[in-house]
């Protein structure tokens, strides 16, 4: 579970394009919430069998290709206190594949929240979506994750002379490729969509509002030393 507690919402305005959600006043306290698999299932086609029948016990030659283009990844994990996903980006095929049933993660220079590698500690159930620019479709992983420092491992991921002080060495359980349909709607790789940096305020700005008695001045110290501490 994300580290710190949670802070009142501080009520800033954003820019002068932002509207409340669709009830300003609160949701409904009779809003209607569907409980049961079956009846969830009633509400949808059946899956057709290519849907069905793709999941793989492991990685064959299209996602190890897949994960070879892949720079940039997302991982979750959950802990009895709670869910965590965050993203992980390197040159492609960062992830290394060792062998078909087995992946390594490389852990870069970050925050040091460690939010995913503790909820591991406890649960190792893990699993990750591939990205690869351009392509719409993504690649779905699950499987077990342990938290490694074999040097063996890790050396051989040096970028820029630095090697990673741990990584995430997955047992793949299941992998299979998940149609396009997300990616055509939101346009993600569509460079006409995407806004300007200035029409949202920067990291250090939104992260005043979001820490109780940070400053401004504060808040681009630290970043400061972020920035200096490099991506390796």
């Amino acid at each position: 579970m994300a580290l710190g507690r949670p802070q009142a919402i501080k009520e800033t305005s954003v820019s002068e394009n932002f509207q409340d959600g669709f009830y300003p006043d609160g949701l409904p306290g009779d809003v209607s919430v569907v409980t049961d698999e079956a009846a969830l299932r009633a509400m949808h086609k059946e899956p057709m069998t290519r849907s069905t029948d793709k999941v793989l016990p492991a990685l064959d030659r299209h996602c190890r290709a897949i994960i070879a283009k892949s720079p940039f990844c997302l991982i979750s994990s959950q802990s009895d206190d709670g869910a965590d996903i965050s993203p992980r980006g390197d040159p492609p095929g960062f992830v290394r594949v060792i062998d078909k049933s087995h992946l390594l993660l490389p852990d870069r220079v970050g925050n040091n929240r460690l939010d995913n590698a503790a909820n591991l500690l406890k649960n190792p159930k893990i699993g990750m979506l591939f990205l690869v620019p351009g392509m719409n479709e993504t690649l779905r992983v699950n499987g077990l994750a342990r938290i490694t420092d074999d040097r063996r491992l890790l050396d051989p991921c040096a970028v820029k002379g630095r090697a990673p002080i741990t990584g995430l060495l997955i047992t793949v359980n299941e992998a299979f490729v998940h149609c396009a349909k997300a990616l055509q709607r939101s346009e993600l790789w569509n460079p006409d969509v995407q806004i300007q940096r200035n029409e949202l305020p920067s990291y250090a700005t939104m992260l005043v509002d979001h820490c109780e008695g940070l400053t401004q001045a504060e808040s681009d110290r630290q970043g400061k030393i972020m920035a200096e501490r490099g991506l390796y």
